[in-house]
Protein backbone atom coordinates (compact mmCIF):
# COMPACT_ATOMS: atom_id res chain seq x y z
CA UNK A 1 0.00 0.00 0.00
CA UNK A 2 1.55 3.18 -1.35
CA UNK A 3 1.42 6.53 0.37
CA UNK A 4 2.99 9.37 -1.22
CA UNK A 5 4.79 12.25 0.73
CA UNK A 6 5.38 15.39 -0.45
CA UNK A 7 7.47 18.16 0.95
CA UNK A 8 5.73 21.92 0.00
CA UNK A 9 6.57 23.95 2.94
CA UNK A 10 4.26 26.81 1.22
CA UNK A 11 1.54 27.65 -0.81
CA UNK A 12 3.77 29.79 -3.89
CA UNK A 13 1.57 28.49 -7.05
CA UNK A 14 5.18 26.97 -8.67
CA UNK A 15 6.05 24.84 -5.37
CA UNK A 16 2.31 23.84 -5.32
CA UNK A 17 1.82 22.71 -8.86
CA UNK A 18 5.18 20.81 -8.74
CA UNK A 19 4.46 19.13 -5.21
CA UNK A 20 1.00 17.94 -6.74
CA UNK A 21 2.65 16.71 -9.70
CA UNK A 22 5.15 14.60 -7.95
CA UNK A 23 1.73 13.35 -5.85
CA UNK A 24 0.09 11.96 -9.36
CA UNK A 25 3.74 11.01 -10.34
CA UNK A 26 4.41 8.79 -7.25
CA UNK A 27 0.72 7.44 -7.04
CA UNK A 28 1.17 5.90 -10.78
CA UNK A 29 0.60 8.97 -13.32
CA UNK A 30 -2.99 10.89 -13.61
CA UNK A 31 -3.84 8.19 -15.77
CA UNK A 32 -4.63 6.09 -13.18
CA UNK A 33 -6.95 8.19 -11.78
CA UNK A 34 -8.93 9.56 -14.72
CA UNK A 35 -9.85 9.72 -18.48
CA UNK A 36 -10.04 12.34 -20.75
CA UNK A 37 -13.51 13.88 -20.81
CA UNK A 38 -14.55 12.73 -17.50
CA UNK A 39 -16.44 14.92 -14.95
CA UNK A 40 -14.42 15.24 -11.62
CA UNK A 41 -15.43 16.56 -8.40
CA UNK A 42 -13.00 17.88 -6.26
CA UNK A 43 -14.17 18.18 -2.84
CA UNK A 44 -12.16 19.96 -0.59
CA UNK A 45 -12.98 20.85 3.19
CA UNK A 46 -15.15 24.21 3.05
CA UNK A 47 -16.64 23.91 6.37
CA UNK A 48 -16.99 27.81 6.88
CA UNK A 49 -16.08 30.82 4.74
CA UNK A 50 -12.63 32.24 6.82
CA UNK A 51 -9.72 33.01 5.05
CA UNK A 52 -6.79 30.99 3.86
CA UNK A 53 -4.66 31.75 6.57
CA UNK A 54 -7.03 30.23 9.25
CA UNK A 55 -6.07 27.14 7.90
CA UNK A 56 -10.38 26.19 8.66
CA UNK A 57 -10.50 25.50 4.50
CA UNK A 58 -8.63 23.83 2.26
CA UNK A 59 -6.18 26.36 0.29
CA UNK A 60 -7.31 27.51 -2.92
CA UNK A 61 -3.46 27.18 -4.23
CA UNK A 62 -4.08 23.03 -3.97
CA UNK A 63 -7.44 23.23 -5.56
CA UNK A 64 -6.11 25.29 -7.84
CA UNK A 65 -3.40 23.30 -9.30
CA UNK A 66 -5.17 20.14 -9.23
CA UNK A 67 -8.03 21.89 -11.48
CA UNK A 68 -5.49 23.32 -13.94
CA UNK A 69 -3.63 19.82 -14.37
CA UNK A 70 -6.88 17.92 -14.89
CA UNK A 71 -7.85 20.78 -17.36
CA UNK A 72 -4.49 20.15 -18.98
CA UNK A 73 -5.63 16.06 -19.06
CA UNK A 74 -8.87 16.71 -20.79
CA UNK A 75 -11.14 16.30 -18.23
CA UNK A 76 -14.03 18.56 -16.92
CA UNK A 77 -13.56 19.25 -13.25
CA UNK A 78 -15.65 21.33 -10.85
CA UNK A 79 -15.51 21.89 -7.39
CA UNK A 80 -18.25 21.16 -4.98
CA UNK A 81 -19.01 20.91 -1.21
CA UNK A 82 -21.84 21.73 1.12
CA UNK A 83 -20.41 24.08 4.09
CA UNK A 84 -21.68 23.47 7.63
CA UNK A 85 -21.84 27.15 7.39
CA UNK A 86 -22.86 29.53 4.88
CA UNK A 87 -22.84 28.10 1.19
CA UNK A 88 -19.72 27.04 -1.16
CA UNK A 89 -19.75 30.25 -3.39
CA UNK A 90 -19.75 32.31 0.35
CA UNK A 91 -16.36 30.01 1.09
CA UNK A 92 -15.07 30.11 -2.08
CA UNK A 93 -15.28 34.43 -2.08
CA UNK A 94 -13.34 34.36 1.08
CA UNK A 95 -10.64 32.45 -0.47
CA UNK A 96 -10.03 34.66 -3.70
CA UNK A 97 -10.81 30.96 -5.27
CA UNK A 98 -13.50 32.88 -7.73
CA UNK A 99 -11.96 34.87 -10.16
CA UNK A 100 -8.86 31.71 -10.67
CA UNK A 101 -11.54 29.50 -11.00
CA UNK A 102 -13.71 30.99 -13.73
CA UNK A 103 -10.19 31.72 -15.76
CA UNK A 104 -9.65 28.04 -15.91
CA UNK A 105 -13.47 27.41 -16.63
CA UNK A 106 -13.89 25.26 -13.68
CA UNK A 107 -17.46 26.02 -11.95
CA UNK A 108 -18.20 25.78 -8.41
CA UNK A 109 -21.18 24.19 -7.07
CA UNK A 110 -23.25 24.07 -4.58
CA UNK A 111 -23.60 19.76 -3.63
CA UNK A 112 -27.20 20.44 -3.12
CA UNK A 113 -30.05 18.03 -4.97
CA UNK A 114 -29.85 15.15 -2.33
CA UNK A 115 -30.63 11.83 -3.44
CA UNK A 116 -31.67 9.29 -1.05
CA UNK A 117 -29.38 6.38 -0.89
CA UNK A 118 -29.23 3.29 1.95
CA UNK A 119 -25.90 3.64 4.28
CA UNK A 120 -25.54 1.99 7.03
CA UNK A 121 -28.97 0.84 7.27
CA UNK A 122 -30.77 4.61 6.97
CA UNK A 123 -32.07 6.51 4.23
CA UNK A 124 -29.07 9.17 3.33
CA UNK A 125 -29.34 12.46 1.50
CA UNK A 126 -26.21 12.24 -0.73
CA UNK A 127 -25.86 14.78 -3.34
CA UNK A 128 -26.68 14.14 -6.44
CA UNK A 129 -23.61 16.29 -8.24
CA UNK A 130 -20.98 14.06 -6.45
CA UNK A 131 -23.26 10.80 -7.48
CA UNK A 132 -23.05 11.69 -10.70
CA UNK A 133 -19.98 12.92 -11.20
CA UNK A 134 -17.40 10.68 -13.43
CA UNK A 135 -14.61 10.45 -10.76
CA UNK A 136 -14.10 12.37 -7.08
CA UNK A 137 -10.80 13.43 -5.78
CA UNK A 138 -10.80 14.10 -2.10
CA UNK A 139 -8.79 17.30 -1.02
CA UNK A 140 -9.45 17.61 2.71
CA UNK A 141 -7.58 19.91 5.29
CA UNK A 142 -5.40 18.49 8.36
CA UNK A 143 -6.94 19.54 11.00
CA UNK A 144 -7.28 18.49 15.08
CA UNK A 145 -11.28 17.71 15.80
CA UNK A 146 -13.12 18.39 18.56
CA UNK A 147 -14.97 15.31 18.31
CA UNK A 148 -12.85 12.89 16.74
CA UNK A 149 -9.47 14.36 17.86
CA UNK A 150 -8.19 14.79 14.36
CA UNK A 151 -9.44 14.34 10.67
CA UNK A 152 -7.59 13.88 7.74
CA UNK A 153 -8.66 11.72 5.07
CA UNK A 154 -12.29 9.99 5.54
CA UNK A 155 -14.42 12.57 7.38
CA UNK A 156 -14.56 15.09 4.32
CA UNK A 157 -16.72 13.28 2.23
CA UNK A 158 -19.43 13.89 4.75
CA UNK A 159 -19.59 17.07 3.30
CA UNK A 160 -21.32 15.17 0.18
CA UNK A 161 -24.73 15.18 2.64
CA UNK A 162 -26.69 18.23 1.49
CA UNK A 163 -27.52 21.57 3.65
CA UNK A 164 -28.14 20.70 7.68
CA UNK A 165 -28.94 16.86 7.31
CA UNK A 166 -25.24 16.55 8.88
CA UNK A 167 -26.43 18.11 11.97
CA UNK A 168 -29.17 16.36 12.22
CA UNK A 169 -26.93 12.92 11.64
CA UNK A 170 -24.64 14.23 14.75
CA UNK A 171 -27.93 14.29 16.35
CA UNK A 172 -29.04 10.76 15.26
CA UNK A 173 -25.81 8.87 15.02
CA UNK A 174 -23.65 10.83 17.14
CA UNK A 175 -24.64 9.25 20.50
CA UNK A 176 -22.60 6.35 20.06
CA UNK A 177 -19.01 7.22 18.43
CA UNK A 178 -18.41 3.87 16.86
CA UNK A 179 -22.00 4.17 15.10
CA UNK A 180 -21.35 7.23 14.32
CA UNK A 181 -17.61 6.60 12.80
CA UNK A 182 -19.37 3.46 11.07
CA UNK A 183 -21.56 6.15 9.43
CA UNK A 184 -18.81 8.20 8.08
CA UNK A 185 -16.15 5.41 7.05
CA UNK A 186 -19.98 4.11 4.72
CA UNK A 187 -20.42 7.14 3.43
CA UNK A 188 -16.72 7.32 2.22
CA UNK A 189 -16.91 3.59 0.81
CA UNK A 190 -20.69 4.32 -1.46
CA UNK A 191 -18.99 7.79 -2.86
CA UNK A 192 -15.57 5.71 -3.37
CA UNK A 193 -13.06 8.64 -3.65
CA UNK A 194 -10.54 7.79 -6.42
CA UNK A 195 -7.97 9.51 -4.55
CA UNK A 196 -7.19 11.38 -1.32
CA UNK A 197 -4.81 14.70 -1.14
CA UNK A 198 -4.44 16.17 1.96
CA UNK A 199 -3.42 19.78 2.42
CA UNK A 200 -1.34 19.67 5.06
CA UNK A 201 0.82 22.71 4.06
CA UNK A 202 -0.70 24.63 7.07
CA UNK A 203 -2.54 22.66 9.53
CA UNK A 204 -4.89 23.22 12.18
CA UNK A 205 -4.47 22.14 16.25
CA UNK A 206 -6.00 23.36 19.22
CA UNK A 207 -10.30 23.32 19.00
CA UNK A 208 -10.59 22.48 15.50
CA UNK A 209 -12.27 22.17 12.62
CA UNK A 210 -13.09 25.50 12.28
CA UNK A 211 -11.45 27.77 15.25
CA UNK A 212 -8.11 26.01 16.32
CA UNK A 213 -4.35 27.31 15.80
CA UNK A 214 -3.10 27.48 12.06
CA UNK A 215 0.69 26.41 11.95
CA UNK A 216 3.21 25.60 9.33
CA UNK A 217 3.63 21.46 8.50
CA UNK A 218 4.65 21.29 5.09
CA UNK A 219 3.14 18.58 3.50
CA UNK A 220 1.11 16.85 0.88
CA UNK A 221 0.23 13.34 1.26
CA UNK A 222 -1.76 11.50 -0.63
CA UNK A 223 -3.12 7.79 -1.55
CA UNK A 224 -5.96 5.11 -2.54
CA UNK A 225 -6.49 3.90 0.98
CA UNK A 226 -7.54 6.69 3.21
CA UNK A 227 -6.96 4.95 6.63
CA UNK A 228 -3.38 4.04 5.54
CA UNK A 229 -3.04 8.12 4.83
CA UNK A 230 -4.36 8.60 8.06
CA UNK A 231 -1.16 6.56 9.82
CA UNK A 232 0.88 8.17 7.87
CA UNK A 233 -0.75 11.86 9.21
CA UNK A 234 -0.43 10.53 12.33
CA UNK A 235 3.22 10.04 12.22
CA UNK A 236 3.23 13.36 11.37
CA UNK A 237 2.87 14.36 14.37
CA UNK A 238 3.76 11.78 16.81
CA UNK A 239 -0.09 10.69 17.29
CA UNK A 240 -1.17 7.21 17.66
CA UNK A 241 -3.53 6.65 15.06
CA UNK A 242 -5.45 4.16 17.64
CA UNK A 243 -6.52 7.48 19.46
CA UNK A 244 -8.62 8.26 16.31
CA UNK A 245 -11.95 6.86 16.95
CA UNK A 246 -12.36 6.98 12.63
CA UNK A 247 -9.52 5.04 12.53
CA UNK A 248 -10.31 2.76 15.92
CA UNK A 249 -13.35 1.88 14.14
CA UNK A 250 -12.20 1.25 10.33
CA UNK A 251 -9.53 -1.31 12.20
CA UNK A 252 -11.97 -3.25 13.49
CA UNK A 253 -14.30 -2.88 10.63
CA UNK A 254 -11.27 -4.29 8.49
CA UNK A 255 -12.09 -1.14 6.30
CA UNK A 256 -8.73 -0.18 4.48
CA UNK A 257 -5.19 -0.36 5.35
CA UNK A 258 -4.43 -0.21 9.29
CA UNK A 259 -1.16 -2.37 9.70
CA UNK A 260 1.21 0.29 9.62
CA UNK A 261 3.85 -1.89 8.63
CA UNK A 262 2.79 -2.39 4.85
CA UNK A 263 2.43 1.09 3.96
CA UNK A 264 5.57 2.13 1.80
CA UNK A 265 5.85 5.66 1.50
CA UNK A 266 6.37 7.11 -1.71
CA UNK A 267 8.47 10.33 -2.32
CA UNK A 268 10.07 12.34 0.37
CA UNK A 269 10.77 10.22 3.59
CA UNK A 270 9.11 10.96 6.98
CA UNK A 271 11.06 13.37 8.72
CA UNK A 272 13.75 12.21 12.04
CA UNK A 273 12.11 14.94 14.20
CA UNK A 274 8.29 14.83 13.10
CA UNK A 275 6.01 17.88 14.86
CA UNK A 276 5.93 16.51 18.60
CA UNK A 277 3.93 20.15 20.08
CA UNK A 278 0.74 19.32 17.83
CA UNK A 279 -1.90 20.26 20.30
CA UNK A 280 -5.19 18.23 20.47
CA UNK A 281 -8.29 19.18 20.72
CA UNK A 282 -10.24 18.91 23.89
CA UNK A 283 -13.28 16.76 23.20
CA UNK A 284 -16.78 17.03 23.19
CA UNK A 285 -19.56 15.06 22.69
CA UNK A 286 -19.99 14.31 18.79
CA UNK A 287 -23.74 14.26 19.57
CA UNK A 288 -25.61 17.60 18.57
CA UNK A 289 -28.43 18.19 20.50
CA UNK A 290 -32.09 18.93 19.23
CA UNK A 291 -31.82 22.36 20.41
CA UNK A 292 -28.33 22.31 18.69
CA UNK A 293 -29.83 20.72 15.88
CA UNK A 294 -32.61 23.50 15.87
CA UNK A 295 -30.08 26.79 16.41
CA UNK A 296 -27.55 25.64 13.47
CA UNK A 297 -30.68 25.44 11.22
CA UNK A 298 -31.73 29.09 12.37
CA UNK A 299 -28.15 30.58 12.07
CA UNK A 300 -27.50 28.88 8.75
CA UNK A 301 -30.77 30.25 7.17
CA UNK A 302 -30.08 34.00 8.72
CA UNK A 303 -26.81 33.17 6.77
CA UNK A 304 -27.85 32.53 3.63
CA UNK A 305 -30.60 34.92 3.67
CA UNK A 306 -27.85 37.85 4.15
CA UNK A 307 -26.26 37.62 0.62
CA UNK A 308 -29.40 37.28 -1.03
CA UNK A 309 -31.02 40.56 0.74
CA UNK A 310 -28.06 42.63 -0.52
Amino acid sequence: MIVSLTRCIDYKETDVEQAIAQQFSLLGGIERFVKRGDIVLLKPNFIAPKPRHCATQTDPAIIIAIAKLLKDFGCKPFVGDSPAWANVFACAKTLDLEAPLKKLDVPIRQLNKPVKRQIAGVNVGISSLALDADVIINLPKFKSHQQLVATFAVKNMFGCVSGKWKAYWHFAKGGNETKFCEFLIEIYKHLAPALTIIDAVIVMDGPGPINGRARPLGWLIGGTDPIACEIVCSRLINLDPNTLPIFRTAKKAGFGNSNPGSIEIAGDPLPENVCDDFMPAVPIPIRFSLPRVCKSICKQIILLAKPAKK
